[in-house]
C-alpha cells in the first residue's frame, strides 16, 4: 500500500481511523514525493522535533519509492489521461499516482481526486 501525505500525517498523529488499513497492508510504501511534502510541513511546525523523531523510528518499517524512468513514463500517461478528461490534479499527486500504478499498489488517501486516475485503487480512511 502506498501512503499519500495525508495518510502519513494521520499515521504520525495516531489517528485510529487509519490503523486497520495499515495493519492489513503487506507492504507500506512511502513515495519520496510524500516525504518531501512531509518534511516541508514539519520544518514549519512547532512540533518539528517530535515529528522528526517519529520518522527516525518508523520510516525504517516502510519502503521508500523513488521516481525512475518507468515512473516518469507512467506520469506522462496519467497527465495526458487527466488532460483529456479536463480534470487536472496537483502535479505531486500525479507522481504519487504514477508510483501507485507502476507498482500496482493501492493508495491510502483521503483525496478523492485520485479516483479520477485510472488503474489505481484509492483506499479512504
Amino acid at each position: 500500500m502506498i501512503l499519500d501525505t495525508n495518510a502519513l500525517s494521520a499515521w504520525v498523529e495516531g489517528h485510529t481511523a487509519i490503523e486497520r488499513s495499515l495493519r492489513s497492508a503487506r507492504r507500506l510504501v512511502i513515495p519520496s514525493i510524500v516525504l518531501g511534502e512531509y518534511y516541508f510541513g514539519i520544518r514549519q511546525s512547532r512540533h518539528r522535533v517530535r515529528y522528526e523523531d517519529w520518522l527516525r523510528r518508523f520510516l525504517p518499517l516502510t519502503e521508500v519509492a523513488t521516481v525512475t524512468h518507468a515512473t516518469a513514463d507512467v506520469y506522462a500517461d496519467i497527465r495526458l489521461e487527466l488532460r483529456r478528461l479536463g480534470a487536472p490534479i496537483p502535479s505531486n499527486d500525479v507522481w504519487i499516482a504514477a508510483l501507485a500504478r507502476q507498482h500496482a499498489l493501492p493508495l491510502l488517501s483521503n483525496d478523492a481526486h485520485f479516483d479520477l486516475v485510472g488503474g489505481i485503487v484509492r483506499i479512504h480512511f
